[in-house]
């Protein structure tokens, strides 16, 4: 889970969308509000957040049809089908409601009225769940990053990187062959709420490139999907 997580919420009442993500965003998580479904399916493939909360009614169909579409993916689209998923059901919600919910694909079930403070320990025992066991060591051909030491060599020689250099070759080698926005990189390696500040992720991948192609003797790192954002390699 990153210092910030991003939480892409659907909510039909606008007094409950406002006060979730006043208490969501005082308690250090990243709101992106959506009032509908076709919203919430668009944020999901934008921004890739780290959960996704939604309502069981808005105003374009149901939460439920929002999770079976998230969960089974669509021709074109290229969401995350793991995204953790928590409903918010109605006031008259039962346990039946509850069932339909988690064969959607859900992984949790809150009903109404909910107390705030049990739905964010419930978001945050969700994304303790789903967040993976970060390998020791990251490799993508000849470039390994050993995470127990912050060591990297290409092809066995060793290239030094700055501090937020290397949270970035760490990134992009989680996934090497993946686009991460930059709307992803700033959020999760450099902490931004916002999409303002991209000629700092330009200048730090322009300069982690030079460094790992220099020691591969020109090899072809960093790769600028123009655009978009950044992969760690073509392959």
């Amino acid at each position: 889970m990153t210092a910030m997580p991003a939480l892409a919420l659907a909510e039909s009442e606008t007094d409950t969308l406002e006060y979730l993500t006043r208490q969501l965003s005082s308690d250090g998580f990243e709101v992106l509000a959506a009032g509908s479904g076709r919203e919430i399916l668009e944020l999901a493939e934008r921004a890739r957040p780290d959960l996704v909360l939604v309502d069981s009614a808005l105003p374009d169909g149901s939460g439920l049809d929002v999770c079976r579409r998230l969960r089974e993916g669509e021709p074109g689209r290229s969401w995350n089908r793991q995204v953790p998923l928590i409903m918010l059901g109605d006031a008259g919600a039962d346990a039946f409601d509850r069932v339909r919910a988690l064969e959607r694909g859900c992984d949790d079930f809150v009903p109404r009225p909910f107390f705030y403070d049990e739905l964010r320990a419930r978001i945050r025992a969700v994304l303790r769940r789903a967040l993976p066991a970060a390998p020791d060591r990251l490799e993508a051909g000849p470039l390994v990053v050993d995470r127990r030491t912050r060591r990297v060599t290409v092809g066995g020689e060793p290239v030094v990187l700055a501090g937020r250099e290397y949270e970035l070759l760490l990134k992009l080698a989680s996934e090497p062959a993946r686009v991460f926005t930059k709307e992803e990189l700033l959020r999760e390696v450099w902490g931004y709420r916002s999409l303002g500040r991209t000629r700092t992720i330009d200048s730090h991948a322009s300069r982690l490139r030079r460094k790992l192609n220099a020691a591969d003797g020109g090899g072809d790192y960093v790769v600028n999907v123009w655009g978009v954002g950044y992969k760690l390699t073509d392959g």
